[in-house]
């Protein structure tokens, strides 16, 4: 879908919306993204549709891709292709995930800038995060200094901004894809999320507008998961 909702307008809490079709009774197809879809270390959003109709309500449980289309998994079955719907996101949930995705670019960040550490895997959720990532010698007390720079920066209440950029473009940028993993080839265009003069990278996920909005990152346990393989889990407070 081309700007969905979600992205262009992080903050948006409700929409109206157009069931465009329905697979097996209870993955219904929008016409407008409100929701945003599991994917790159990202739950997806949960919420509830209700038919303007006759007000039935129906609870989004889970939302994810499927080829070119975004399905929304729904409670019962019932809505048909047509339906008009009113979509409202569970909005605390959704605040919280911007909160630690933003906080989780700025310690990704602060990780690369120190000596080029590389997160090869993560998993964003509303209660605690984890960074995988390659490192030969971890030291529990130098990665809290790493948390403590990444508090540091977040305290400056930095703007955060988006903007899209053709692909070659952005990835002559430095430092523009901290993830290991190689960005899909067919992508001709990213979206570049920039968190003050601290971090500037492609992205398509949620985030605040500011790190005011954050609180504090806590570093919670750390795990050796093999030869230079590390894993982290932090949350962020209140």
């Amino acid at each position: 879908m081309e700007n969905p909702l979600c992205l262009s307008d992080s903050y948006a809490h409700a929409c109206v919306a157009r069931v465009s079709s329905v697979v097996n009774g209870k993955f219904i197809a929008l016409d407008s993204l409100l929701f945003a879809p599991r994917g790159g270390g990202l739950p997806s959003d949960t919420g509830k549709l209700v038919r303007k109709s006759d007000g039935a309500e129906f609870s989004v449980l889970f939302v994810s891709k499927k080829g070119a289309e975004v399905l929304h998994e729904v409670d019962k079955p019932g809505l048909q292709p047509g339906d008009e719907v009113e979509c409202s996101l569970d909005w605390e949930r959704r605040h919280r995930l911007m909160r630690m995705h933003t906080a989780g670019h700025i310690l990704s960040a602060i990780m690369y800038k120190s000596g080029g550490i590389m997160i090869t895997g993560n998993a964003i959720d509303t209660g605690k995060s984890r960074f995988d990532f390659s490192m030969e010698n971890f030291d529990r007390d130098a990665f809290q200094k790493l948390i403590d720079e990444a508090n540091s920066q977040i305290a400056r209440n930095l703007e955060v901004t988006v903007r899209s950029l053709p692909r070659e473009e952005a990835l002559r940028l430095p430092g523009m894809v901290k993830l290991a993993g190689v960005l899909p080839p067919d992508v001709k265009e990213l979206r570049i999320v920039k968190i003050g003069d601290v971090d500037e990278q492609a992205d398509g996920g949620v985030h605040v507008k500011n790190t005011s909005e954050i609180g504090k990152i806590i570093f919670l346990s750390a795990e050796n998961k093999g030869k230079s393989n590390r894993r982290v889990y932090f949350k962020i407070e209140p």
